[in-house]
């Protein structure tokens, strides 16, 4: 089976970026909603900044592809240190991120 091309556009204004420190993770049964969002020291409030929508099958697929970018990450600079911060929970079954 010959390997199929994509061909995907990166906008300027897209590839520019948006920092992140906190993801809020939900879900129904049809889909897994990310807000991407930036808590500032000294700020009160945060915005979200990025929201993503996708099903299940992408969400896991997102996943899968994280886990092995974190472990290549690491076999390259060394293990991750995850320092949990002390974050108040989600309601509705939400995580954070």
């Amino acid at each position: 089976m010959p390997e199929q091309k994509l061909d995907i556009n990166l906008p300027e204004e897209i590839a520019k970026g948006t920092y992140s420190n906190l993801a809020i993770i939900s879900h129904s049964n049809t889909e897994f909603i990310i807000d991407f969002a930036s808590i500032m020291p000294g700020l009160p409030k945060s915005n979200v900044c990025s929201r993503i929508i996708m099903t299940p099958q992408n969400a896991k697929r997102l996943l899968r592809a994280l886990a092995d970018n974190i472990s290549k990450f690491e076999e390259q600079n060394g293990v991750i240190v995850d320092q949990q911060e002390t974050i108040p929970p989600m309601m509705n079954g939400g995580a954070l991120a």
